[in-house]
Parts: C-alpha cells; structure tokens; sequence
C-alpha cells in the first residue's frame, strides 16, 4: 500500500554542493516507475562476474541433473541460496579456441566470453572482435538510466600501450566491448566508481579534486537540506526505506575512506592501486556494495565485474596461500596445488554468496533486487591447467523479473554457444539484437513455464 503525500518521479535526487545522491525504489514513485519500465512496474538488472584462470571443475558440477541438493564443495558456500539460482552446465565460448593466432589461450578467454566473436589480429589489421553482451543490452536500456552500464575490475587496468603485447593486452585486461575495437576498461579504484554513481565532481583535475576532497565533508552531508525536505512529503515506510539506503550509502562511504586511509601501510609482495582494501574480500565485498547501491538506485541496470584479469597471478594470504593464481593452476595433476586452487574458487563462491544474500535482502515493493535481476558467475575457460574453452563453469542467479525458475542443475547438449546464454538475458531485458556474437538461438529451459 502506498502511504505518502505526493508522487515521485524515479529521476527524484538528492542535490548539495558537487554531489547528487540518487534514490531507492520508494512506495511514492510507484507510478511513475511502473510507467518507464518492463511490464510489471520494476526494472531486470543483468550483471556478469567473470572469475579468471578457470575452475577444478571435480569440485563445481553438481552429480545430477534436476534440483539442487547438497553442492559440491566449491559449490558448498551457495548452498543456503541455492533455491536463487541455476547451474548450466556444457556451455562453450567456441571462439576462445585457438583457431586462430590471436592473444593467447587466456585473452581469448575472456575477450571471446562476452562478445562470442573470432579473436585474433591479421597483419596491417586491428584487433577483431565484436559487441559484448551487456552493451548490447547497455545500448537500448542504457538510454532511461544514469549510466548505461557499469564496468568493475578487481585488480589493476593496464592499457595496450603499457603491454608488452598490445592486443594480449587489451583481451586479458577487459571484458565489456562497444565496438570490435573499443574496450571499455573497468575501474578499479573504489572512490573512482563511488564517485561515478554519487558525486559530480569526477572530471575535476586532479589538483583541485584532492584540494575540494580534503575541505569538504560527506557527500551525504552535502545533501542534508533536501535531505530533511523530502521526509517531510513521504509516508512512515519510504522514511524507513529512505533512512535505510542512506545509512547503506554512508557506510559504503565509510568503507572508501578508511581503504584510502589504510592504503597508506605497506602491503608486501602485492602492488595494487591507491585506495584498494589491502585484504581482497574487503575490496570484493566494497565494490558489490558500491554495485548494489547503482541497482538499487536504477543508476544502471548493466554492469560487470571482473574478479581478476586473465592469467591472473594474484596470490589470497587471507586463506593461507601465497601463490599465484596463474601458476596453481597449471598445475600438472598436483594434488597439493590443486588443493589450493580449491581453495581460491571457493573463497571466489563465498564472497559471491554473500553478493545474493545482500540483493534478496533489498526489497523492492513485493519482490527484491535478486528477484529482479540476472546474475551470471563464470568463465571463459573450464581447466586452467591445459586451456580448455567448453564445459564452462556457469551459474545464473535470480529470477530476471519471475521469466527464470531457479533451483535446478540444467545439462545442454556439447557444444552450445554460452552466447546463448547472454542472448536470451538481453531479450528478456526488452533487447532484440539481430545477432550476438555466435549465438544459435534462445537457451531452452531457464524457465518452467
């Protein structure tokens, strides 16, 4: 039931000195949201986490197919979400094969994941790829929101000019393509993406930014006055929902200065940029708070995250092992470093857990943000010891607006595009492209009905 004294716009922002604060899906906005979105009044967000290197797939598929009873052990740490998601399994990103001289096993990966397309470079001619999925998406239903898509990394960006390997460079470093040339390169710094979403400030030099950082306070106390103007006109729930989701804004907030202030200690062994949480599941979970907040606002309803680049080296001291990802995975039948790419995948999984849990604790009128959204966890390769491209670990999570029915392991035939995947993800977002990369059609059975 709707209880305020007047309607709202779903563009309604808080406004302060060089700062703007988007708001929640209030009671009041219910008309107008209803009017600018999908049937059924609430937007679907999509949202791709791509985890490098491949998995120990032994730990990851489930025995049966059908519901999912007890997981595996990488698995393991979905299990109290398990009812919130599917596990595809034989999906196959056919273009990161090396059929062509291109980037190497890894940027082919993770460049042909997205984009489903040929990657390779022919002399006199640049890189070749195509449309990633999500800006196929980003391109129609970008058009009604703040930003049209929202692009995270988890380690460093480096651009092709700093590469030995341009091209290789490019592939392994990003997963969100415009064009067949343009990345769009993910951002890693916290403050970098809390800023894009809540501040107005970002084009600022950089003189003067610091300069305008260290004078002024919260951006929260920014907007304080419109703030106290807009309580007065809402009823007694959108007050809670309102004091909730700013209280969630300045706790991100919070969590951004006290990295910035943390960075300023030495982290052996680790080179990592100005402002990253020195303990990685601290970052993971800033940035997908800082990601929750941009779909819970409707700032964007595309967006990806790239837990690591390709052949990623990153080593996880919070889990006791210090060596790099990359190497433990080659692994050569290993059982001792098999053991600890275990390890890493699971600690992958049970931040990503953590992920679901906080969107289905976001209500959004009768449903929640994991209802409403598509969530896919995967990667380009399946065993990172000798490069393979099919059988790729998968999950989708959520229910896309009530179009998918979780819960179950689903098996598909050998060889079908995980494009496919992707393909019907756009549709149901209200995207009709005539193709995307080499989809062959629609993927049967997300849902029972």
């Amino acid at each position: 039931m709707i209880v305020s004294r007047k309607k709202l716009s779903r563009r309604t922002i808080l406004r302060g000195i060089g700062a703007a604060v988007s708001l929640p899906f209030l009671d009041a906005m219910t008309p107008a949201f209803a009017a600018s979105t999908m049937p059924g009044g609430k937007p679907v967000r999509a949202a791709w986490f791509y985890v490098p290197n491949g998995i120990d797939m032994r730990h990851w598929t489930p025995g049966e197919e059908g519901p999912l009873g007890e997981l595996p052990s990488i698995l393991a740490p979905l299990q109290p979400v398990k009812d919130d998601l599917l596990v595809l399994s034989n999906l196959t990103a056919n273009w990161g094969r090396p059929l062509l001289v291109g980037a190497g096993d890894h940027g082919r990966a993770l460049a042909a994941y997205m984009t489903g397309m040929q990657v390779y470079r022919t002399a006199g001619a640049d890189l070749k790829l195509g449309v990633s999925a999500d800006q196929v998406a980003a391109s129609v239903v970008g058009k009604i929101t703040k930003l049209p898509s929202l692009e995270i990394g988890l380690e460093e960006t480096r651009q092709a000019g700093n590469c030995d390997n341009g091209y290789s460079c490019a592939y392994a470093y990003n997963m969100a393509w415009r064009t067949e040339s343009q990345p769009l390169p993910p951002i890693s710094e916290p403050r970098q993406v809390f800023e894009r979403l809540f501040g107005t400030d970002v084009a600022e030099p950089p003189a003067l930014h610091a300069r305008r950082l260290a004078m002024r306070a919260s951006i929260l106390d920014q907007v304080s006055g419109d703030t106290k103007k807009l309580e007065s006109n809402l009823g007694s729930s959108d007050r809670r929902k309102l004091d909730e989701y700013l209280t969630s804004v300045r706790e991100i907030e919070q969590q951004v200065q006290r990295a910035e202030k943390d960075n300023t200690v030495a982290d052996p062994g680790m080179e990592k940029p100005y402002g990253v949480p020195p303990e990685f599941p601290d970052y993971f979970r800033l940035m997908t708070d800082i990601m929750i907040a941009a779909f819970k606002t409707d700032t964007t309803r595309v967006a990806t995250i790239m837990i690591g680049r390709e052949g990623s080296t990153r080593a996880y001291p919070e889990i006791g092992v210090s060596d790099g990802h990359h190497p433990l995975t080659h692994h050569m039948g290993n059982m001792t470093m098999l053991e600890k790419v275990r390890q890493i995948n699971s600690l992958h999984l049970r931040l990503f857990a953590e992920f679901l849990t906080k969107l289905k604790d976001v209500k959004e009128g009768d449903s929640n943000l994991l209802d409403q959204s598509m969530i896919v966890y995967g990667s380009g390769l399946s065993d990172g010891n000798v490069h393979t491209h099919d059988q790729l670990p998968t999950i989708l999570a959520g229910r896309g607006g009530g179009f998918i029915s979780p819960g179950r392991h689903i098996i598909y035939q050998r060889e079908t595009p995980v494009c496919n995947l992707f393909a019907t993800m756009v549709e149901q977002m209200g995207v009709t492209p005539e193709h995307l990369g080499d989809s062959t059609g629609r993927l049967a059975g997300l849902s029972l009905s």
